[in-house]
């Protein structure tokens, strides 16, 4: 089974935009192949995001519930509190905010970071020490899915 983690804004794509780009995503886990992984500091981060207004829409907190509810559905718990001990040193993300999606990567034994974000993305470019998975976009994502046949 793939293991994935994805970012916040990846999350809201599929939470709350329905953004047909993480239909492949989304095809994969239901079928079972594929996982998301979560932890708690992802979790956190994607409970404050959903109270922000994304343009003209913002979600009550009904409808704020709900998407954690449905992502805590989909994914799986990552609860590794004090197991990176023996961890290789990751590379440094230039948005400290974005280092716990590598560290989740790593601890979880992620194939794939999915994201959308600039500073993730740069990590690929520039590699001061190996990655713990790929970073990859939704769309190279759905590419890797449709060409390993996970995607229908």
């Amino acid at each position: 089974m793939l293991r994935l983690v994805l970012d916040t804004n990846v999350w809201l794509d599929w939470l709350v935009f329905d953004d047909p780009v993480v239909a492949p995503i989304r095809t994969a886990v239901a079928e079972g192949k594929a996982a998301v992984f979560i932890d708690e500091a992802v979790e956190a981060e994607l409970v404050r995001v959903l109270g922000y207004s994304f343009g003209a829409r913002t979600l009550d907190a009904q409808q704020q519930a709900k998407a954690i509810a449905d992502c805590l559905q989909v994914a799986r718990k990552d609860e590794r509190e004090g197991k990176n001990d023996d961890l290789a040193p990751l590379p440094k993300c230039s948005d400290p905010d974005d280092q716990k999606f590598l560290e989740l990567a790593q601890a979880c034994g992620a194939a794939f970071l999915v994201t959308r974000d600039d500073a993730l993305l740069e990590l690929t470019q520039h590699k001061t020490r190996p990655l713990p998975c790929r970073i990859v976009t939704p769309r190279e994502l759905a590419a890797e899915l449709e060409s390993a046949g996970l995607k229908q």
